[in-house]
């Protein structure tokens, strides 16, 4: 018997086990054995490690009867984890999202993708994104959200799963979990991530940067990886699996961190989950003015928000607040009437797909960064614009 470790880089699958005995039938030639035949002989897994025993039929020559493949623990029988994110026992978008995107990058690793949900029992909803499994952990410790609880719990969930790969999503919360848990494990963490890996083996993924001015591909190296992927940058994929629900336990983590307070946002569709989004500038002269943002954004089914001048005087809420300085924007189609394209809003709104511009001055930096832009007087083309889409309906 003779040892020999072969470094795999990924899951087993029938092509990994075809090229590890293609390296073997080399291996023996080179150090000059004959040989009729090599096969599979048994798998056995192992403390975390995935050990392959090959047969192999000698020639008259030889002497040697089996050779031992050493699995490289760190993905053998691993499994991909995406933690789902829920609000009063419903789950939001990037929710569905970030686990399509794990279902896309578990295919490509050939590995089972499991969903992770705190304090949520809808989950039938999931099974048309793809999740083999569902973990659910019910517990009245974790009804807010705290980084550490979360993260303490996620890192034993990830121990018993043999996770090689969590992905998250890129709400405040998850930015906040993913570099907890990155701390507490020794783990690396890249967040905005805007695309499946460009490569397994290196662990390459494309993500923005420069406030989304550019993309810059980032090698993960081996261990734990965490990633944050961009809302509205992948989209929500229906691939259904009859999943199966386990529950697991986690004992009361004692944290320092303390909710004192939670103010949610006022309307029907807030600006991390909206598709449209309509936003205002000085531009509108007055806080009376804003009864037809708010009709505009019902017309489309669009959330509101403006400009930081515009929350700073107290024209709207500074949850409204959009830009840099504010909440980050990555909606389908974003809107800006009366808002000349400071750069600070300009980063914070960069990675929507399409920006529609609407201001009297043909001048504004604005225009430069649009897609679609109308030189007018809001207080003109609103209501038209406005009655021209209830025509369409």
């Amino acid at each position: 018997t003779e040892q020999i470790s072969l470094k795999s880089r990924s899951s087993f699958n029938e092509f990994l086990l075809q090229r590890d005995l293609n390296k073997i039938k080399n291996i023996l030639k080179k150090s000059g054995y004959y040989f009729s035949k090599v096969d599979v002989k048994k798998i056995v897994n192992s403390n975390n490690s995935v050990n392959i025993v090959y047969d192999v039929t000698m020639g008259e020559k030889a002497s040697i009867s089996e050779i031992r493949f050493i699995g490289d623990k760190k993905f053998k029988s691993s499994k991909l984890l995406t933690v789902i994110e829920s609000e009063e026992n419903k789950f939001k978008k990037t929710a569905y999202e970030a686990l399509s995107y794990g279902k896309a990058l578990a295919d490509k690793m050939d590995v089972k993708v499991s969903g992770l949900v705190f304090n949520c029992s809808a989950t039938d909803s999931l099974k048309k994104y793809g999740a083999d499994k569902i973990i659910t952990i019910d517990n009245p410790d974790f009804e807010k959200f705290s980084s550490k609880k979360y993260s303490h719990a996620l890192a034993e969930v990830i121990k018993s799963e043999n996770s090689s790969v969590v992905i998250l999503s890129s709400s405040a919360d998850s930015k906040f979990l993913g570099a907890h848990l990155s701390g507490i494990i020794d783990s690396s963490y890249v967040s905005n991530v805007v695309g499946i890996p460009e490569s397994i083996s290196p662990f390459v993924v494309k993500r923005t940067c420069f406030t989304n001015k550019a993309f810059s591909s980032t090698e993960m190296n081996d261990g734990l990886r965490i990633i944050s992927v961009s809302s509205n940058s992948f989209g929500m994929i229906e691939k259904f699996n009859d999943s199966t629900v386990e529950s697991f336990n986690v004992e009361k983590v004692d944290s320092n961190q303390k909710i004192i307070d939670i103010v949610k946002e006022t309307g029907s569709i807030t600006i991390a989950d909206a598709d449209i989004v309509v936003s205002a500038g000085r531009g509108l002269k007055g806080p009376e003015n804003w009864e037809m943002i708010e009709t505009l954004a019902d017309t489309l089914g669009a959330a509101t928000a403006c400009s930081k001048p515009v929350s700073d005087m107290g024209w709207r809420p500074h949850s409204e607040h959009v830009g840099q300085t504010g909440k980050p924007v990555s909606s389908n189609l974003y809107i800006a009437i009366g808002i000349s394209g400071a750069i600070q809003h300009l980063a914070g709104i960069n990675s929507s797909k399409i920006k529609v511009v609407i201001n009297n001055d043909p001048e504004a930096p604005f225009f430069k960064a649009a897609d679609y832009g109308v030189v007018g007087d809001a207080f003109e083309v609103i209501p038209e614009l406005i009655q021209k889409l209830k025509d369409r309906q």
